[in-house]
């Protein structure tokens, strides 16, 4: 493996295998850093090394003798982080600090949308002690920099607002909050590549949660039925928010929220592929692009191959929350087993609360050819 080249991934777990193994197809040796606990993706590295993706100074020491023409993840906000700190100091591809700060600091993302003239709704920043008080209610509140439905709460009075905001201040890595006015209406996200600042849409995925008042994410269908007008309309605002937050290389997950008069509000965007197996599994099943081999194609520096044509498909993760998404499983697996495409079963539904994203009990993955056959599965009824 002496004369491939190299590159270093930041991050092991279920979300980041497909990226390893992309990697590898490509033809690259893959170097794979990530604490041990939940690294299932160690197995599909060339190289694993059990340092923490935190540990940025350290993971660089190693790369300097590695010397990867690439560095990436997918799906981390975390991983994003050090993921920049060693493209910059390796002099390799990828988007600038300021950009990864607004990108992975929701606080710091509102404020680069309102300075670049979006529309924002009212939002403010808490730190221990501090209580604002909305002009309006409800609210959401959740910790500034992180992902994976943490510690989400919709905040319906004043007095309830000092517990969602502590619960939030507590999952946060910097101890803030940030309280914004809610946005109505049904969520999307968009995933995207860009090139030199130049943005592709490769999908438009529909979201459905556990609603109000954690928002915990329970499926992702794609696509996902929108408008062309309203697609037109979000691609628009979406782009102008990547703009705005200065994102040039690499993928984007972009959600937003399409109200009952057609407008479209941006909630927050990610620099890097959306997780829960939108990116690495949704998008290519629903349109044939190879997002992930887009991702690295970015990383290197090359343009990334986007399709003349997308695909008509459909496809959609249900995550397990509860016992009757068990049951729904094994409904699909008697009478539609040959629209399953991936399952995972992670514990026994009942045997602890899911709080958040990081809590659910597994996940599977299915694809149709038509919006009748994938409606006729009542995954989301």
């Amino acid at each position: 493996m002496g004369s491939m080249e190299k590159i270093v991934i930041i991050g092991a777990n279920d979300f980041q295998r497909p990226l390893i193994k992309k990697a590898r197809q490509m033809g690259y040796e893959t170097h794979v850093f990530a604490w041990r606990e939940g690294a299932t993706g160690a197995r599909d590295a060339d190289f694993f090394y059990e340092i923490s993706i935190t540990e940025k100074e350290k993971i660089l020491e190693t790369c300097r003798q590695i010397r990867p023409a690439a560095v990436t993840t997918i799906g981390s906000d975390l991983a994003n982080i050090t993921v920049q700190y060693l493209a910059e100091k390796l002099g390799l591809p990828g988007n600038s600090r300021d950009c990864i700060v607004n990108s992975t600091n929701k606080y710091a993302m509102r404020k680069a949308f309102k300075n670049a003239g979006l529309s924002v709704p009212w939002f403010a920043s808490a730190g221990e002690g501090d209580l604002p008080v909305p002009p309006v209610f409800p609210v959401i509140v959740k910790p500034t920099d992180r992902s994976g439905s943490r510690a989400i709460t919709r905040v319906e009075r004043q007095e309830d607002l000092g517990a969602a905001v502590e619960r939030a201040i507590s999952q946060s890595f910097e101890k803030k909050a940030i309280i914004e006015e809610y946005l109505p209406g049904q969520e999307y996200s968009m995933e995207t590549i860009s090139y030199r600042g130049r943005h592709t849409c490769l999908a438009v995925t529909k979201k459905f949660t556990t609603g109000d008042p954690h928002y915990i994410e329970t499926g992702h269908l794609e696509p996902a039925g929108l408008s062309e007008d309203v697609k037109e309309k979000a691609v628009e605002v979406v782009f102008a928010g990547l703009d705005a937050l200065g994102v040039q290389m690499g993928a984007s997950h972009s959600e937003f929220r399409v109200d009952g008069t057609g407008q479209v509000r941006i909630i927050e965007i990610g620099s890097r592929m959306g997780g829960d197996c939108i990116g690495s599994h949704l998008v290519p099943l629903s349109t044939g692009a190879d997002f992930v081999r887009m991702t690295v194609e970015a990383a290197l520096g090359q343009e990334p191959q986007v399709p003349a044509a997308l695909l008509q498909k459909y496809a959609a993760v249900r995550f397990i929350m509860e016992e009757k998404d068990l049951e729904l499983l094994s409904r699909l697996e008697k009478h539609h087993p040959g629209c399953i495409r991936e399952k995972v079963l992670e514990g026994k539904p009942g045997s602890h609360q899911v709080v958040d994203s990081s809590t659910r009990f597994g996940y599977f993955i299915v694809q149709t050819e038509t919006e009748q056959e994938l409606t006729n599965l009542r995954l989301f009824d």
